[in-house]
């Protein structure tokens, strides 16, 4: 079977349409049963990873998924499923998966508990359909599904803050909508299609094209959090549940970073952007974002805040890696997506055990919480290690590659900013955990560490005192994954992701 063989099933759609059934079902069954509810939500997530691991016996002979659905929308949804959605669409589910395991006890006793599992499911369902789109309309679609559902995961707690941070978000995401919306009618009206996978759509070189591509910048740019587009993002996280937050980072704005890699390289193309030059705005952009990011996340004191604006550096080194145009950039870029969602992912949910066990946000009050919290805090630094570039963990192999792909791309002062972007992480992180591991704390709170944690909820063991095991598995989880890859010979996200390179720079 060739490299670009295509077989056509309606698995996705099944995917898709498994965590709207399971959302409309729990809400029901937690009406009276909440029991039944968390183990739906759970058992539906499961079921869809397990559904979308299927695929890749086939996705690893470079065999691409096709499918579409012709009811309820009159164009049809499309589905398209590569080397680089499977990678993303496998990822998402994983994640989500632990996220939602997490939820059982991090949401026991909070209110709006059905609210906030129901909405959970939806935006799964639009996040896996994002990553599976086989074109524009069908993208666009999905992001929707995605984008609009998740505002109610960061209103939850209802508080004045949260209620702002949601309508921010809410205006951003209508705003981004239309531009994308307009962008994508642009390119019909240019190219006659919206069908992604092909080697670009337009191939001249306008004023109406420069303003489609900026349009499309705008619009994924937002989501993805690049500056100056960044403003809902450090509001949205802190105020969300953590394993909302932990989704919100880790799976939701790569969604932006996603769109505008297929748009560079399937809507306008690898040659077209070098012979115009335009990437160099998302260059120009990706350092900004780089620099900025990082400058503030070292200012703030809230653990989530930091977190948050660490998201936005974080996505500023995906946006350089597409915008330098070598393969071995891409090939970094895309593993990229792979290494911050996963360590991202860990340290938001280590942050929930940090704030539902002490009640404390502030990271300098956090001495002494090596010894009350040992799982805990051991997670958060290897996660933190793996985005700070240590070797020889995810984060390492992603930025080596980065950094030589803009060798390759007769860029190297690009290398410098993910040396700054390395350098920037150890001012921010560094500081957490030897607060945590080394520091002293005052005689309050040592006899605050002495005593029996007051968080975790109910399923506390002995043998795991800082939270239940349903918190503590899904971090564990993603402490492991930060590395084991990384030190396997077998690296099968690097070879998805090397995969996706050579597809993605032959167009």
């Amino acid at each position: 079977m060739n490299a670009t063989a295509e077989v056509y099933s309606l698995l996705p759609a099944l995917i898709v349409l498994l965590p709207i059934i399971g959302a409309i079902a729990g809400y029901l069954v937690g009406l009276r049963w909440p029991t039944g509810r968390d183990l739906l939500c759970v058992f539906t997530v499961g079921i869809t990873a397990a559904l979308t691991f299927t695929f890749y016996p086939a996705i690893s002979r470079g065999t691409v998924i096709v499918g579409s659905v012709q009811i309820l929308v009159p164009l049809g949804v499309t589905f398209r499923l590569d080397s680089l959605g499977f990678l993303l669409t496998s990822l998402t589910a994983v994640i989500w998966f632990l996220a939602t395991l997490y939820s059982l006890s991090y949401m026991k006793g909070e209110h709006g508990v059905n609210r906030y599992y129901a909405f959970l499911m939806v935006t799964f369902s639009g996040a896996v359909g994002t990553f599976m789109a086989g074109d524009l309309f069908s993208f666009f679609l999905f992001f929707e599904l995605m984008s609009l559902p998740a505002a109610v995961l960061v209103i939850h707690e209802e508080t004045a803050e949260a209620v702002q941070a949601a309508l921010k978000y809410l205006f951003m995401t209508v705003a981004g909508s239309l531009m994308f919306f307009f962008s994508m009618v642009a390119t019909f009206e240019m190219a006659g299609s919206v069908a992604l996978g092909g080697r670009g759509l337009i191939a001249e070189a306008s004023p109406v094209a420069f303003l489609t591509f900026a349009g499309f910048v705008i619009a994924l740019g937002m989501k993805a959090g690049m500056v100056p587009l960044h403003m809902w993002l450090p509001d949205a996280h802190p105020v969300a549940p953590s394993p909302a937050s932990a989704l919100l980072s880790g799976i939701m704005i790569k969604t932006g970073a996603y769109g505008m890699l297929r748009v560079m390289y399937e809507v306008f193309g690898l040659e077209f952007l070098q012979a115009t030059g335009w990437n160099t705005v998302v260059l120009v952009l990706s350092v900004v974002t780089i620099l900025l990011g990082s400058s503030v996340a070292i200012t703030q004191y809230d653990l989530k805040r930091r977190l948050a604006y660490s998201s936005i550096g974080q996505m500023g080194c995906i946006l350089l890696g597409m915008g330098l145009m070598s393969e071995r950039a891409l090939t970094g870029d895309v593993f990229y997506f792979f290494a911050d969602a996963v360590a991202k992912s860990c340290l938001f949910l280590c942050a929930g055990v940090i704030l539902k066990t002490t009640g404390k946000r502030d990271i300098r009050q956090f001495a002494g919480l090596g010894q009350r919290l040992p799982v805990t805090m051991v997670c958060f630094a290897v996660a933190a290690l793996t985005l700070m570039g240590i070797p020889p963990l995810n984060g390492f192999v992603s930025k080596w590659q980065l950094s030589v792909g803009a060798f390759d791309a007769g860029m190297p002062g690009y290398a410098l900013a993910l040396l700054a972007s390395s350098m920037l992480n150890a001012v921010y992180y560094l500081p957490i955990v030897m607060t945590a591991f080394f520091d002293h704390p005052t005689p309050v709170e040592a006899a605050a560490v002495a005593a029996p944690p007051t968080g975790g909820g109910r399923g506390t063991r002995r043998w795991l005192p800082e939270a239940s095991a349903t918190m503590l598995v899904p971090m564990l989880v993603l402490a492991l994954g930060c590395a084991v890859f990384a030190l396997s010979p077998g690296n099968w996200p690097l070879r998805l992701s090397e995969a996706a390179a050579r597809v993605l720079f032959s167009k």
